[in-house]
């Protein structure tokens, strides 16, 4: 969410904004937003001024009074209760106009940085580098679930059963690797000085609306019904929302982050849940890196977070690429965004695995996270995010790029201590 006095002075640069985003359904509600901001400030000074004479005229009572003037006391007593009516209109009007502020503002995207290309959709993204030799080996590579099967290690029939489409039975070997990977992306990020985080699985509307756009949360979230509880659909809602109402003591800057947790999707608007694939699924479980920092650090930590994931999937032989996020790409909360993909030999194609996102001081002006600074001023802090590795989705990509001919999986070395030593998983 931008400063709405940011919004007021630099009226043009945040359509231009708008346009670059290709959301001009939106520019009106600029000039409506700086209309409204007139209105309340006209407000706010009126009630100000009031209560201002309020004490003025509360102090000449007390001297009347105190002169034994009773009746011009009395006279002033009326004009306050007068006062006392208007205030309280406009204490009303103060917060009714204040609502619709916040309300527009919420819907106005983040200023996205100068470096981020421009186009409409995710087909206008753009490829900065490649990671390792994509390589497509001289045979056949199964569908995943097929691989998966092989091993006895997945059952979508009887978990379409117990919860629908969008859910899977992990068994054996398969869990266990699933497992295995998460294990080593933990101690990848610890050994890269992060600490390490079990966070709440469910979260409160208010932080919910702190950390997202609303067209993301409709899109994602579960409600739990009854109650102000959604679950998560990233670690990140929970980390974040950790900060909420905190003032940060600079000297404790950056904080470095990450965490576990299952998270929960509901896919609305997607292609549609697949039956046999494990891709785009309802649950799945998570490694994430979340970085809270100096307003001025937050670039330098973008580029950190995203070779972090780079360099886990590298250690694991998975060729990988990196894809800049265009404009019409990024959610509103966003300044910029890159995309890792890992290398699908069946496919023949790079799929996305992991995005890294920097939010500025979107969420920390939502949630209120400000930062005391050496000086005694305080700030808004930065906030960034990334995945470090989320299975099922990348053990397709685990297993398709380690595959052998004859069925077997090969084990890359750093996960061997993770799965009891094993070098190899024959079918």
């Amino acid at each position: 969410m931008l400063d709405i006095k940011f919004v007021r002075t630099n009226p043009d640069a945040v359509k231009e904004n708008i346009k670059k985003k290709f959301q001009d359904y939106k520019l009106p509600l600029v000039d409506e937003v700086i209309e409204l901001d007139a209105k309340s400030r006209a407000v706010q000074q009126e009630a100000s001024n009031l209560r201002s004479e309020r004490n003025k005229i509360s102090k000449q009572i007390g001297g009347l009074m105190a002169k034994g003037l009773k009746e011009e006391a009395e006279e002033m007593k009326k004009k306050v209760a007068q006062d006392a009516a208007r205030l309280e209109e406009l204490e009303a009007q103060e917060k009714e106009l204040a609502e619709k502020v916040t309300s527009i503002m919420m819907n106005i995207p983040q200023m996205i940085d100068d470096s981020v290309p421009i186009g409409k959709d995710d087909s206008c993204n753009v490829e900065v580098q490649r990671y390792g030799e994509p390589v497509v080996p001289d045979f056949d590579i199964p569908y995943h679930t097929d691989i998966m099967e092989s091993f006895s290690g997945i059952d979508l029939d009887a978990a379409r059963k117990v919860a629908g489409n969008g859910f899977y039975y992990l068994m054996g070997d398969i869990a266990r690797l699933h497992s295995a990977v998460l294990a080593y992306a933990r101690d990848f990020m610890i050994d890269r000085g992060f600490t390490y985080v079990i966070p709440p699985y469910m979260i409160h509307s208010n932080v919910v609306t702190g950390v997202m756009s609303f067209p993301e949360m409709d899109a994602m979230m579960y409600k739990i019904e009854g109650e102000d509880l959604y679950l998560i659909g990233t670690s990140e809602h929970s980390m974040i929302g950790r900060f909420i109402d905190e003032i940060i003591d600079e000297k404790q800057l950056p904080i470095t982050l990450t965490s576990y947790s299952p998270c929960f999707r509901k896919e609305k608007g997607a292609h549609g849940i697949e039956e046999r694939g494990v891709y785009r699924i309802h649950q799945f479980e998570k490694q994430e890196m979340i970085v809270v920092c100096k307003p001025e650090d937050s670039m330098n930590w973008f580029n950190k977070l995203w070779q972090n994931t780079v360099d886990l999937f590298r250690s694991l032989d998975i060729p990988v690429r990196t894809l800049e996020c265009c404009s019409g790409d990024l959610a509103d909360l966003k300044v910029k965004s890159v995309d890792v993909e890992a290398w699908s030999p069946r496919q023949k194609k790079y799929f996305e695995v992991g995005s890294c996102s920097n939010l500025g001081d979107a969420q920390a002006r939502r949630l209120k996270i400000r930062v005391n600074g050496e000086d005694g001023k305080k700030y808004l802090a930065h906030t960034l995010n990334n995945t470090v590795v989320a299975p099922p989705r990348m053990l397709i990509a685990f297993l398709e790029n380690n595959l052998q001919a004859d069925g077997s999986v090969k084990i890359p070395e750093v996960l061997r201590p993770y799965m009891g030593g094993k070098e190899l998983l024959v079918p």
